[in-house]
C-alpha cells in the first residue's frame, strides 16, 4: 500500500508542476517566474527524491515478500525516471 501511495504522490505532483503551475508562472513573465523558480525547485526536488526512494524501497519490499515481478519494474521506473530528471541534468552542467 505504501509503494503504491507513495508513486501515486509522485506523478500527482509532477503532473500538477507541468500541468498548473508552470503554466501559470510563465503566463506571470519571466522575471517573476525566475524569481520564484529556485526556491520552489528544490522544495520540489526534494519531496521527489523522498517519494522516490519511498516507493523505490517499498516496491522491492513486496517484491521480495512475495509479490510479484512487476513490483520491481515498477520500483525500476520510478527510480529511474528520478534518476534521469534530478541527478543526470546537474552531473551534465559545468562546474560552478
Amino acid at each position: 500500500m505504501i509503494a503504491i501511495l507513495s508513486c501515486v504522490v509522485f506523478a500527482g505532483a509532477a503532473i500538477y508542476i507541468n500541468v498548473a503551475e508552470h503554466p501559470a508562472r510563465m503566463e506571470c513573465g519571466t522575471q517573476l517566474a525566475a524569481t520564484v523558480f529556485g526556491p520552489s525547485y528544490n522544495r520540489a526536488a526534494a519531496m521527489q527524491a523522498s517519494l522516490a526512494i519511498m516507493a523505490t524501497i517499498a516496491g522491492v519490499s513486496v517484491g521480495v515478500t512475495g509479490g510479484s515481478w512487476l513490483w520491481y519494474v515498477g520500483a525500476s521506473l520510478i527510480v529511474n525516471y528520478w534518476i534521469q530528471r534530478e541527478i543526470v541534468p546537474r552531473l551534465k552542467q559545468p562546474p560552478s
